[in-house]
């Protein structure tokens, strides 16, 4: 067999990742509370599609020991997933429920028997409910609640997983559920936004002081969609564009939760525009106190911005469209089922950035994937999906994570998004991502051709 052209480094994690709501499923089984989905879905199911909640999901929850088997032999060497706060604190504070102790700690061990390195998320946008009633993450109440949570599973946990990740992706519930209506409660309010978004910075920082106050060996971090900004030209004003673009939408979490402080640029312009959110000076001190050891990093597509030229009424209420534009870059290339640009360089670039401008934090590719919609239409006549277009889209991001690592980057390891069709937030299963085909009737699962080069790809730690 000849060498890897693209050879990583060693210890390199090749695996997939998830969420308890996305994939567990059995979500009124097992003493689990309420969570703000199962509500939403409830209440609203026709904003789903195909009205599918997460009840069932990908049946996870039943079926951890074959699905971690099926893992193991597509090469994975760690696998991320999360800890559903409500199916382990119901409530949200109070009473741990033992039969979610269980649950964790037989799933975690099957990962370890299986030598599947367990990266546990702490939070998947899956607030229990009876904290949403008290005001959720716009309250103060919900940091100390999540605080005590984290440090309940550091206790219960913390001798199985060396790495602990605080939340995924912190900006999307901020921007889907209080600037948009993606996310409950499904307000357009900038100044809740803001307060929301600081509270999560502040429960992060809360979390790891947690962590470390038990001594535990391994490492925390969090996980961030980081889209590079590029401005549509040279020109002074779309390049000032794209920088307040980059400004609002990655620095507001990546500066705190790494250098420990807001840009002050950024701190300057909400207070310019009375929208900075309520705080206590001495938090501050627990953001600076407490950065993070590790950083995961989703990646989907860029974020192009052009000067403003959308006509924005001073009258109007304040967002970070104010200030730019987003713009479509002609000729680019399209996942045209999801919607979204395929940019491959641009997970280099910002692995560049980290290595330059965030002293070269320890990162990982916490989520890179294809939404495709209709995939049945590609399988061949044994049922195997033939989706070389995912084959495409994971080597061509690999070969730039490559050169990242050759050129000193300190990344550690890719993960897809996903390892089994997953049910997805208000797309449910209209877009699939995963290396295996799941079934909704049967929840039974077929391996596509992806899966079967994924293999190949982890077992020779290169391409």
């Amino acid at each position: 067999m000849k060498s890897p052209q693209h050879l990583f480094p060693d210890n390199f994690w090749w695996g997939s990742a998830t969420s308890a709501t996305q994939a567990e499923g059995a979500a009124n089984e097992g003493g689990k509370g309420q969570n703000i989905w199962d509500f939403w879905h409830s209440q609203e199911p026709q904003k789903f599609h195909n009205q599918i909640g997460p009840r069932e999901a990908s049946a996870f929850y039943h079926n951890y020991k074959d699905d971690i088997a099926l893992m193991k032999s597509l090469g994975h060497n760690s696998f991320r997933t999360s800890i559903s706060w409500s199916r382990l604190i119901p409530e949200g504070t109070g009473d741990v429920n033992p039969e979610a102790v269980v649950f964790y700690r037989d799933m975690i061990d099957e990962l370890k028997k299986n030598d599947i390195e367990p990266i546990i998320n702490l939070f998947h946008f899956d607030l229990p409910m009876a904290l949403v009633e008290k005001g959720g993450w716009e309250s103060r109440e919900t940091v100390k609640a999540y605080a005590d949570y984290a440090e309940k599973c550091f206790e219960l946990f913390g001798d199985q997983v060396n790495y602990w990740f605080t939340q995924n992706e912190p900006i999307v519930p901020v921007e889907a559920g209080y600037m948009n209506v993606y996310h409950w409660p499904c307000v357009v309010d900038f100044r809740r936004a803001a307060q929301v978004a600081y509270h999560f910075v502040l429960a992060n920082a809360c979390a790891i002081k947690r962590y470390r106050d038990l001594n535990l060996p391994g490492k925390i971090g969090i996980i961030l969609n980081l889209s590079p900004t590029y401005p549509r030209s040279d020109s002074p004003e779309d390049v000032q564009a794209a920088h307040l673009a980059d400004l609002f939408n990655t620095r507001s979490f990546l500066d705190p939760v790494t250098k420990g402080k807001y840009p002050e640029e950024l701190v300057a312009l909400l207070k310019e525009h009375d929208q900075l959110p309520v705080f206590e000076y001495a938090d501050l001190d627990i953001i600076k106190a407490n950065t993070i050891d590790v950083l995961g990093f989703n990646y989907y597509q860029p974020r192009r911005i052009k000067a403003k030229e959308n006509f924005h009424p001073e009258e109007a209420p304040f967002t970070p469209g104010k200030f730019y534009d987003y713009y479509a870059m002609p000729g680019r290339k399209m996942n045209e089922h999801r919607g979204w640009e395929i940019y491959e360089k641009g997970v280099y670039d910002t692995l560049i950035d980290l290595r330059d401008n965030y002293d070269n934090i320890e990162v990982y590719i916490s989520e890179n994937g294809m939404g495709v919609e209709g995939e049945m239409t590609f399988a061949d006549d044994s049922g195997v999906i033939q989706d070389d277009y995912r084959i495409e889209f994971i080597q061509d991001h690999l070969e730039w994570i490559h050169k990242a690592a050759t050129e000193g980057c300190n990344v550690r390891g890719y993960h897809l998004w996903t390892f089994i069709d997953c049910w997805s937030w208000l797309n449910s299963y209209k877009n699939r991502y995963g290396l295996v085909s799941l079934d909704l009737e049967t929840q039974s699962r077929t391996i596509k051709k992806s899966g079967h080069w994924f293999r190949s790809v982890a077992m020779n730690n290169g391409f």
